[in-house]
């Protein structure tokens, strides 16, 4: 008799499924703490920007002689940033 040359032998397939329950668990709290700390940095992050607007704005214009609607526009769009500043940080 011919004896086989390959034998099959399945793999013993071990329980991942606590293991992964716990993973998940972890990650989502990992990405709860990621998303509250991206989300605060974002707030700062849309202030800094306003505001950082309204002084490129100003060294832009400002030292070209500008006329007086220049100035009346600027300082609009100064005060409208100031207000929507107060507003963003009030929620």
């Amino acid at each position: 008799m011919t004896r086989a040359q390959f034998e099959v032998v399945e793999d013993e397939q071990p329980n991942s499924a606590p293991a992964e329950s716990d993973t998940s668990g972890a990650l989502d709290v990992l990405l709860a703490i990621f998303s509250q700390k991206t989300a605060a940095a974002l707030n700062g992050f849309y202030s800094l920007l306003t505001v950082a607007s309204v002084f490129w704005l100003a060294f832009v214009i400002i030292p070209h002689d500008p006329s007086v609607q220049q100035l009346i526009g600027l300082g609009g769009y100064a005060a409208f940033v100031i207000a929507v500043n107060i507003i963003v940080r009030r929620k």
